[in-house]
């Protein structure tokens, strides 16, 4: 297929056009999609960033679907993973009529483990009523289900702990010895995978695989020629965690849990294990009360300068080790037994080496949690290992997200990466934002350090507000903020509020837009992958501009030996970061043509400093004022803002 056919496609005449309703056939949308088929052909390296509204999805499957290769596209949740596969792919291929295999493969955590049900059937435990009735829908959906997708069962909880009872992990798994292993749910995912032209996974899934192999199914992507990687602005971080080398309490404690429960039915077991199981429990506790009085998360010699928890941590490796050495007498005993033991050798290894030092060129650190810990040894450059892994698949690999690039250049990313010299583009977003959006930059605000700065901010926000009538995003980074904010707004507010960690994320969504008139405040994870269209959501207002945690002790790291360089880690690496993640939140308000609204960032520094200049040129063009009036005016209008005389160039 030559590259003008893929633009006929996606074009006014083309099939899409004819075949799908709504569908409007966007130069920006054609433009990528040969770009990708040129990717693919010679297998090469291309960063697309494509502005909300490109049409970034039918861009790249179109010509994966026709490339006649093995393609693995990777999304960046779940979420966003089955509505490709079950919305989509379908779509697309049906248009096409492509005759090509597809498959969906998730890590092992959300596919119901048939040896672990019945392992918790066969226990017996009781259960309080909650749990139990969790548990029968479970048993009663495990004999309907084909996938054993535990998103299939929406009335358990994601959150629920049943769930961590019957599933599995890579140190659980009982692999070919499992009683269980001709149905197993995740075998059958992999074997469809291994057939198939057409792998949707998720990055998570992904980096357990190329990083790790830890989810098992290295077989399934050495042999694919394309990789496309959507909402790619998640890669530096994500790569990160699976280049790590990590222990944590909660697996210490699965791992002491199991070791009990693959006593049963055999004669001495319980008597050889019980006391070392137990002494672990204590001292994964001690560990955990010795850091109390320490920051959340710091850099590793943070807990070596305690006594206490040097005492603690000692304690604990002696009592891993025990553990292991009592367990090997067992092993033979059972395949449950042998895994116990081999995950007790592993865990004890890594924690041995987290302990003494990691590797020449880690970062080691710990973060704590309300009952938990885990301690964690970080590369502190990610490009060498990423670019290794890509060399290794020979394959074209194809970045694409709405945020990739600072002020039109995508030198940070591709760093980060160790993406050299890839073939770029740059896709602007088909909205008309000089229309559709204002941006409000509130005057008379204090420096974001100061103690009163939300209580401003929520004062230059009201009217806003009132002229919107709600239906607003309040997106702040911090829960601090949040919580201070949910405080006021409480006592002053006449439109429904909700507040993140009120309820599951996409139950707070789906009330909001229900609502009609709501104000939602969110931190995080309501920056980026939330999609509300239409007149619920009209504001966005950003209380910051979102520079990462000065507490990140592998950014802090980074940031050193940035500097030690010749670099100014500021410019070159904070800066960039920031924009990029700024991009995301703005990126909530205009989700449509027919979207309308305005963005208020409330962050005096992009007015005051220098480099705020740079944050504003890497936002889509829409008129900017600092006058009130003018958004006033926007709300009464159906047209074009009139811009008063303080509105920015």
């Amino acid at each position: 297929m030559t590259d003008p056919d893929i633009a006929d496609l996606l074009g006014a005449d083309g099939p899409f056009a004819r075949d799908l309703p709504n569908f409007l056939p966007r130069e920006a949308q054609q433009e990528m999609a040969r770009a990708v088929q040129h990717a693919i052909a010679e297998r090469d390296t291309l960063v697309a960033e494509a502005g909300t509204g490109t049409g970034k999805t039918y861009a790249y499957l179109v010509p994966a679907l026709l490339s006649g290769e093995r393609v693995i596209v990777s999304t960046g949740t779940k979420a966003l993973q089955d509505q490709l596969y079950f919305r989509d792919l379908p779509r697309v291929r049906s248009v096409l009529g492509a005759n090509v295999k597809t498959a969906l493969l998730k890590g092992r955590a959300n596919y119901l483990c048939l040896y672990r049900l019945d392992q918790t059937v066969r226990e017996g435990a009781s259960f309080d009523r909650e749990h139990a009735g969790q548990l029968a829908a479970i048993r009663a959906w495990s004999a309907r289900t084909r996938r054993g997708d535990r998103m299939e069962l929406a009335e358990v909880p994601e959150e629920s702990a049943m769930w961590l009872r019957v599933t599995s992990t890579p140190d659980n798994c009982l692999g070919v010895e499992c009683p269980f292993y001709d149905d197993c749910h995740v075998i059958k995912a992999r074997r469809e995978a291994q057939e198939a032209e057409i792998v949707v996974v998720n990055h998570h899934l992904l980096f357990a695989d190329l990083a790790l192999k830890q989810e098992g199914f290295g077989e399934i992507l050495p042999g694919a020629q394309a990789f496309i990687l959507d909402e790619a602005h998640q890669i530096p971080e994500l790569a990160g965690q699976f280049f790590s080398q990590s222990i944590s309490a909660r697996q210490l404690t699965e791992l002491a849990q199991d070791s009990l429960s693959e006593c049963t039915g055999i004669t001495g077991a319980l008597g050889a294990v019980l006391e070392p199981v137990e002494a672990l429990q204590e001292a994964v506790r001690k560990l955990r009360l010795s850091m109390d009085a320490m920051p959340q998360r710091g850099p590793f010699h943070q807990l070596d300068g305690s006594a206490s928890v040097r005492t603690a941590l000692h304690d604990l490796r002696e009592l891993m080790a025990a553990l292991a050495d009592v367990l090997a007498s067992q092993a033979e005993r059972s395949r449950g037994m042998a895994n116990v033991f081999e995950r007790a050798s592993m865990l004890s290894e890594r924690l041995d080496r987290i302990a003494d030092g990691g590797g020449e060129q880690d970062v080691r650190w710990y973060e704590q949690f309300p009952r938990g810990f885990a301690l964690h040894a970080t590369p502190l450059d990610l490009a060498a290992p990423l670019r290794g892994l890509r060399e290794r698949t020979q394959a074209a690999w194809i970045h694409t997200s709405a945020t990739l690039s600072v002020a039109g250049d995508f030198g940070h990313f591709a760093r980060q990466l160790g993406l050299e010299d890839p073939q770029t583009l740059s896709l602007q977003s088909p909205f008309d934002y000089a229309r559709q959006a204002l941006c409000y930059l509130p005057q008379g605000l204090p420096d974001p350090a100061a103690r009163d700065y939300i209580d401003r901010v929520i004062d230059v926000v009201l009217p806003v507000l009132r002229a919107s009538n709600g239906r607003a995003f309040l997106l702040f980074t911090s829960h601090r903020a949040l919580r201070r904010a949910a405080e006021l707004l409480h006592q002053r507010v006449p439109w429904p509020l909700f507040v993140q960690g009120a309820a599951p994320r996409h139950r707070l969504l789906e009330e909001f837009r229900a609502s009609g008139h709501g104000v939602l405040l969110g931190a995080a994870s309501f920056w980026e992958g939330v999609d509300v269209q239409g007149d619920a959501l009209s504001v966005v207002v950003i209380d910051k501009l979102p520079f990462a945690a000065p507490d990140d002790p592998v950014l802090q790291a980074r940031l050193d030996a940035l500097e030690q360089s010749g670099i100014n880690p500021f410019m070159g690496w904070q800066v960039p970061s920031a924009v990029i993640a700024l991009k995301q939140g703005v990126g909530r308000l205009i989700r449509d043509v027919r979207d309308r609204g305005v963005l208020v960032l409330c962050d005096p520094r992009l007015t005051g400093k220098g480099y705020g200049k740079l944050f504003l040129a890497s936002l889509p063009a829409m008129p900017r004022t600092r006058d009130i009036d003018d958004v006033q005016a926007f709300f009464t209008q159906n047209g074009s803002v009139s811009m008063g005389e303080d509105a920015l160039p």
